[in-house]
């Protein structure tokens, strides 16, 4: 399609020139932190042999997803604050869009297998080691990141054949899907009920998964008479949980619930949460929470 429009432009957040340049600081201290934080777990899990398991894996692969995610929006946001032409060529538009989701995809499918390899741990404990193994700790991993690429990758196709005429303003801080598709002069009710019909299936399934294996762990938990046994498990399983509340809640709330009851502000609040605050949180909540990664990071900084 030869579209009309050329870029597009992002209002992000209207507010004063000096409200811009604190945003931009804040910003910059966010993405410091999310990067040094998640680089920290991926090398601690690296250098200390205690913590090459697979839960450990998984967690270096939700780290790496998490820088990602959080490049795919964050430097480009902190240039808009900056800048006077808050400006994003349309491939450059339709490209960010793919990346954010299929950074993010990938994250929600990687928690529901990092709750499957909790519920081997607790569950059948004794068949850990033969089930949990490199092979399968590999393919699991492969899985969610072909799920994230594939999920994602018909949608964004179908964005990139729209025809754009105009107007070119996104009420964002970045390229989402849905303002996308508002702004495209053709019919996209097919596409709007491909994308709602794909997120949900993949949220929910997961959020589904992930639920199962939280209710089989608190069953067989509950069996143990031994309370020290309790906590250790309940421990291991407690950052998991709050990541994944986090993320599935703010994910449902902005791809699956009717968006007719919210004015789009709270929305726009709710996706810089996910956005941008999760991905600095994640780092933080594995390490305060997780004695093993304390100790190594205790014994890597001595």
């Amino acid at each position: 399609h030869s579209s009309v429009v050329t870029e597009f432009i992002l209002l992000g957040f209207p507010v004063v020139w000096e409200m811009d340049v604190l945003f931009f600081i804040v910003f910059l201290i966010i993405y410091v932190l999310t990067v040094s934080g998640n680089v920290t777990i991926i090398s601690v899990t690296l250098a200390d042999r205690r913590l090459h398991s697979p839960m450990y894996f998984f967690l270096c692969n939700l780290s790496f997803l998490d820088i990602m995610a959080a490049t795919a929006i964050v430097p480009k946001m902190m240039k808009d604050f900056i800048s006077l032409e808050k400006t994003v060529s349309v491939p450059g538009c339709i490209s960010q869009c793919y990346f954010y989701f299929f950074f993010g995809t990938t994250e929600v499918i990687l928690l529901a297998v990092m709750s499957l390899d909790r519920y081997v741990a607790i569950c059948i404990p004794l068949r850990y080691s033969a089930i949990m193994n490199t092979q399968m700790s590999l393919q699991l991993a492969l899985v969610s990141w072909a799920g994230g690429f594939f999920s994602v990758l018909s949608p964004v196709i179908i964005v990139s054949w729209l025809p754009f005429c105009g107007p070119n303003v996104i009420d964002h801080f970045f390229c989402d899907i849905e303002p996308l598709i508002k702004l495209s002069c053709a019919d996209t009710h097919v596409l709007e009920l491909v994308k709602f019909t794909q997120s949900t299936v993949v949220l929910l399934c997961s959020l589904l998964f992930t639920i199962l294996s939280y209710l089989s762990i608190i069953i067989t938990i509950l069996h143990i008479p031994s309370s020290s046994v309790w906590k250790k498990a309940f421990s291991t399983c407690a950052s998991h949980i709050t990541v994944a509340s986090i993320f599935y809640g703010s994910a449902i709330f902005m791809y699956i619930v009717p968006n007719k009851e919210f004015s789009f502000s709270l929305k726009k609040a709710v996706t810089l949460q996910t956005a941008v605050f999760t991905h600095l949180l994640n780092p933080f909540i594995y390490t305060l929470r997780n004695q093993q990664v304390r100790d190594a990071l205790r014994d890597t900084a001595s």
